[in-house]
């Protein structure tokens, strides 16, 4: 039998397989992720709401399954916390905002369901910004989302809660999701290993909208096997969607994990197509040794242009105005939104249809001849963020929400370009600095090919002996 104490050290696979061979019950890992949230998160600042009376309850109902010898889920009673993006039925969701501090969510999102039939068990919900407009999280609802690599830092956004639920230990993996960076955002400044699938990979119904299909549900992990089993427990599609994504040629992405992906051709470059957005010298570090340890395995690595042109970002900025404007915010609550939200959706309003309509075709012909670029590559590498984790409250530490607004940018200057594109991208945790702060790189793929990015990232991982090779956050 393993010692409970231990429980939070194993991965999300690992747990599981202790589970069907009940050498651990749900019961013992839920009680334990539920000890070290109450003694560890009101530092971290990863749960918005914790649910330990609905945590429980699943748990009990995983244990049954196990004994009833229910073993199909690969993930079967492993605690998976949903972002407080996501509904789920009866539980409070904020959307990090404290215009909705007194909203219940009336269904849960299908991905929801197919977690919780998957039987994971749902510890809480993990903070997100208000709206998911930033990439930091810090919000009027719930403390700060501190990094667990060091508790002076931002864990990034808008996933934040997710990154540092799983990098703290209060998580074996996290559902997350990404609009314009935000599972790799938190991903790189957490040390963890994040994929933004392909558009249409995962349903957002019943009642999110798809629209321009920059946003999609994703997993974060501490490694790649655990990334693509909950991957497989997350993709699926509704009646009503607007994009779908190939299958995996292989029936899931597990299976990819443990696929040697051959010699790649894999295009990289660190030009960023923000103006103003320049490279801290260890980010550089970070992304030439990602090129090194790719050339190192036999794949050839081959500078290229960016494929994409600075024109994109203020047709970018022109939707994400508009994509302000999405949750309806009562009138009496207005004075509660935070100023970068007000500020985003006072130019939302003011966006004409035809502006919106315009930029929207203006991305998708820029994504076009992109893809003419980047699909002779089996892969793209670039730079994830241009700078280490920054500290609490540096995002707002500026004259006003245009200049928060400027400061995102520039941080957040590679990972958009692909939500624009619709095509799959991962962070990989290669890379720490002499602080102890982990600087991610970004790798994107062909449209539908998650599973060549995972077959690559599970052979990065095992040739430097996991991603974390042995380091552990202060907060572990």
């Amino acid at each position: 039998m393993r010692s409970v104490a231990d429980i939070h050290d194993l991965t999300a696979l690992e747990q599981a397989a202790a589970v069907r061979h009940r050498e651990i019950s749900p019961v013992e890992i839920t009680e334990h992720y539920l000890d070290r949230i109450a003694r560890l998160d009101p530092e971290v600042g990863a749960y918005v709401t914790v649910t330990p009376e609905l945590a429980l309850e699943q748990a009990h109902k995983a244990e049954a399954r196990v004994q009833a010898g229910d073993d199909a889920s690969p993930l079967l009673g492993v605690p998976i916390p949903i972002k407080d993006l996501n509904l789920v039925k009866d539980v409070p969701i904020h959307f990090g905002s404290a215009t909705y501090d007194d909203f219940i969510a009336p269904v849960d999102d299908s991905v929801v369901e197919r977690l919780r039939d998957a039987g994971t068990i749902m510890l809480g919900k993990t903070a997100t910004p208000e709206f998911g407009m930033p990439c930091y999280t810090e919000t009027s609802v719930s403390p700060p989302t501190r990094n667990p690599w060091d508790l002076s830092r931002s864990a990034g956004g808008s996933s934040g809660g997710a990154a540092a639920a799983v990098a703290a230990g209060l998580a074996p993996a996290a559902q997350g999701s990404d609009g314009a960076g935000s599972i790799r955002i938190p991903a790189s400044v957490c040390g963890l290993y994040g994929i933004k699938p392909t558009r249409g990979r995962i349903s957002f119904a019943p009642i999110i909208p798809d629209l321009a299909g920059l946003s999609t549900n994703g997993p974060l992990a501490r490694n790649v096997a655990d990334a693509a089993a909950l991957l497989d427990v997350m993709a699926h599609n509704n009646p009503g969607d607007l994009y779908h994504a190939p299958p995996p040629e292989l029936g899931s992405f597990t299976a990819y994990a443990g696929r040697d992906p051959g010699r790649l051709r894999i295009a990289r470059y660190c030009e960023s197509v923000v103006p103003g957005a320049e490279l801290d010298p260890e980010v550089l570090a970070a992304y030439e040794h990602a090129s090194a340890e790719l050339a190192a395995l036999g794949h050839e690595v081959v500078d290229i242009a960016p494929p994409f042109s600075p024109d994109t970002v203020p047709q970018f900025v022109t939707l994400w105005y508009a994509f302000a404007c999405m949750h309806p915010v009562d009138l009496t609550k207005q004075d509660r939104l935070r100023p970068l939200t007000a500020w985003l959706r006072e130019r939302g309003f003011a966006t004409p249809a035809p502006d919106f309509l315009q930029a929207q075709s203006s991305l998708q012909l820029a994504t076009r001849f992109g893809l003419m670029v980047t699909d002779e590559y089996d892969a793209v590498l670039t730079p994830t963020v241009t700078a280490p984790p920054r500290p609490v409250g540096w995002f707002e530490d500026v004259d006003g929400p245009e200049e928060t607004f400027e400061r995102m940018k520039r941080f957040a200057a590679f990972p958009a370009i692909y939500n624009v594109s619709g095509q799959p991208a991962v962070n990989l945790p290669l890379y720490w600095t002499e602080q102890g702060l982990p600087i991610g790189v970004m790798l994107a793929g062909r449209f539908g090919g998650e599973g060549t990015l995972i077959s690559l990232s599970a052979q990065v991982e095992a040739a430097r002996g996991g991603f974390w090779n042995g380091r552990r956050p202060p907060a572990w």
